[in-house]
């Protein structure tokens, strides 16, 4: 083992290789947008009539805003020395940290209200911020037809961000009851696919890499409403802009705790087939901040001061996650902290 005058020799070195810029660089972070495409007529999977074309929600992606590195160094100390943790380029194997095990040395960064001095601390608690707009006649639905379908567009959203189940990476039976009947199978089929698992439309952390610090959770955003008429099918198309921001910290670790902030977008479309109201989730999906870009499995794997370097390249400069006009878009981009 090495002794202390050579570790401080060797520790003063690699500080001097990480100038102001690179700390920049290394704080940036990165999100990908959610997607999902209407349905190719080729797809053989259930339509909200069978044996007809409608409405039909793909898999968006997930990723995220993700701090590429450490702040500036982090020592990990262990029974057998000392690791020192530098430039992501000075790494071997960097990759993502399934269950999140890794030390922490950092004071707390939250408060005891772990949303005070940031945006979030104004947002609604919960589902009181999910404001749906005033019912009207539209689109050929009646008032009464409008109102149901942006209650229930309501519960979809408090099924995908806020059930605790979901959001701690459980099975979101939450979600698949707040479905419409003919997109439940769809959606519990694909929790796992390899290639465009549908968790992507709820939030879920990867498990054993997260708990929440509180129950509160903050909710900002806006609801609009317009018409559709695609595919024969006629009615209103609500458009969803949100703001979930979630406390929380490696399992047991309280020194990690952070925010999540995540951005979340969709359509839904509300029609009617015969005497059948139709809530048709079109799109739906979130970005988060800040996340890992390097793991595509539908879970929200979030990134810590001292996590493992991200194998995504970011783009672009730090934007603001807090600010809800910003369309969420494809690929890592780099974020300001939360």
């Amino acid at each position: 083992m090495p002794h202390g005058d050579d570790l401080d020799a060797r520790f003063d070195a690699l500080v001097g290789q990480i100038d102001a810029e690179q700390r920049r660089r290394m704080r940036a972070a990165a999100k990908s947008g959610a997607r999902a495409a209407r349905r190719d007529p080729s797809d053989q999977r259930p339509s909200p009539v069978p044996g007809q074309d409608g409405p039909w929600a793909e898999p968006p992606r997930r990723g995220g805003r993700t701090w590429l590195a450490i702040a500036a160094i982090t020592a990990l100390i262990a029974a057998a020395g000392v690791a020192v943790t530098v430039r992501p380029d000075l790494l071997a194997g960097g990759g993502p940290v399934p269950e999140e095990t890794m030390p922490v040395l950092a004071a707390p960064i939250l408060a005891a209200d772990p949303f005070a001095g940031s945006p979030a601390a104004d947002y609604a608690d919960g589902v009181k911020g999910f404001v749906m707009p005033e019912a009207k006649a539209l689109g050929g639905l009646s008032k009464e037809d409008v109102a149901k379908g942006l209650e229930r567009t309501r519960d979809l959203l408090a099924a995908a961000y806020l059930d605790e189940k979901t959001l701690l990476g459980g099975y979101p039976d939450a979600f698949v009851k707040a479905l419409d009947q003919q997109q439940r199978g769809w959606f519990r089929d694909g929790l796992d696919d390899a290639e465009g698992p549908t968790r992507n439309l709820v939030n879920s952390l990867a498990p054993k890499t997260a708990e929440l610090i509180t129950d509160v959770i903050k909710v900002k955003g806006e609801v609009t409403l317009g018409t559709f008429e695609e595919d024969g099918w006629r009615g209103v198309e609500v458009t969803l802009n949100h703001l979930i921001v979630y406390a929380l910290q490696r399992p047991g670790q309280p020194r990690t705790a952070t925010r999540l902030v995540t951005h979340s977008s969709g359509r839904v479309h509300l029609y009617r087939d015969s005497d059948r109201l139709i809530v048709w989730v079109e799109e739906l999906g979130a970005s988060a901040t800040p996340a890992r870009c390097d793991v595509e499995d539908g879970f929200i794997h979030p990134y810590y001061e001292d996590s493992a370097p991200d194998e995504v390249v970011v783009s672009g400069p730090p934007s603001d996650p807090y600010v809800l006009e910003d369309e969420p878009g494809d690929g890592c981009e780099a974020s300001q902290s939360t």
